[in-house]
């Protein structure tokens, strides 16, 4: 089974919020759909800008403690090393 640490986002260089599934599909999914009323929801960040996979839950969740606590630059630069143009990967994930 895989798990996921990922970003979403409300736009380019917008809010973001990060997070960590087992169904990177079902979890942005949710966000896309506002599923779930909170934070995402509020603030539209529904973009699928980064993600990583790891071998177990509590691996995910512990990388998406870590990238919570970093600044927002730094935050920024890990979308543009791999996402420059902030494309949404969800498709990707078909």
């Amino acid at each position: 089974m895989a798990f996921y640490t990922y970003i979403v986002a409300s736009r380019r260089n917008g809010t973001l919020y990060t997070g960590s599934t087992d169904s990177l599909i079902v979890r942005t999914a949710q966000h896309r759909d506002k599923v779930f009323r909170g934070f995402t929801a509020r603030y539209g960040c529904a973009t699928l800008v980064w993600y990583e996979w790891h071998e177990t839950r509590h691996a995910a969740f512990v990388r998406a403690r870590q990238i919570k606590k970093w600044n927002r630059v730094w935050k920024l630069e890990l979308i543009e090393k791999t996402n420059p143009g902030w494309r949404d990967l969800f498709d990707d994930l078909f």
